[in-house]
């Protein structure tokens, strides 16, 4: 028997009544606490203007801050930043995968962002994963590839291209830095 067995195990029914952010994770809680400190919200909010811009003339695809992707009934995510290129399902979570996702890491979710969500953003088919690291002023690209990912660069202030399918987008990375 595994040690994780005798934990509680949580539902979308379950996460959807609690107070506060959260993530779920095979049924496991993990609270969003502290809140994002000043710098990765900076981070963020380029990130989020620089997408809008690169958006600007794409009627299928939208730039999105922290909302829920319901991956299954026992894993609720929440990525920094994101892109979809479709119609949400529904006003208040998504249920299919973005196509570009970046994770802004914080002492509290570095590990989470490297390995868990990695694996999760993988399995589920995001096109390409971001991972932001703003006291090193770098991002590490990945882009999926025959099901898995595959390292693109190390971007720092390189301007990068993402094909998102319905449009492809271009990145400079040296305006996301505060």
């Amino acid at each position: 028997m595994r040690e994780t067995d005798h934990l509680p195990h949580y539902t979308y029914d379950d996460y959807r009544l609690w107070e506060g952010r959260w993530e779920l994770i095979r049924g496991i809680p993990y609270a969003m606490t502290p809140s994002p400190g000043i710098l990765h919200q900076r981070v963020s909010h380029k990130l989020a203007h620089e997408l809008d811009e690169a958006l600007r003339d794409c009627e299928h695809c939208m730039g999105l801050m922290p909302v829920d992707w319901r991956v299954s009934e026992e894993t609720i995510v929440q990525p920094d930043n994101l892109v979809i290129c479709y119609r949400p399902e529904s006003e208040h979570f998504l249920v299919r995968a973005p196509s570009l996702i970046f994770e802004i890491l914080s002492p509290s979710t570095a590990n989470k962002d490297r390995t868990t969500k990695f694996e999760i953003y993988e399995r589920e088919g995001v096109g390409h994963y971001c991972i932001v690291d703003p006291d090193n002023r770098v991002a590490k690209l990945y882009s999926l590839r025959e099901g898995r990912y595959v390292k693109r660069l190390d971007a720092r202030d390189e301007c990068c291209e993402f094909d998102l399918g319905k449009c492809l987008i271009e990145l400079d990375f040296s305006r996301i830095w505060p």
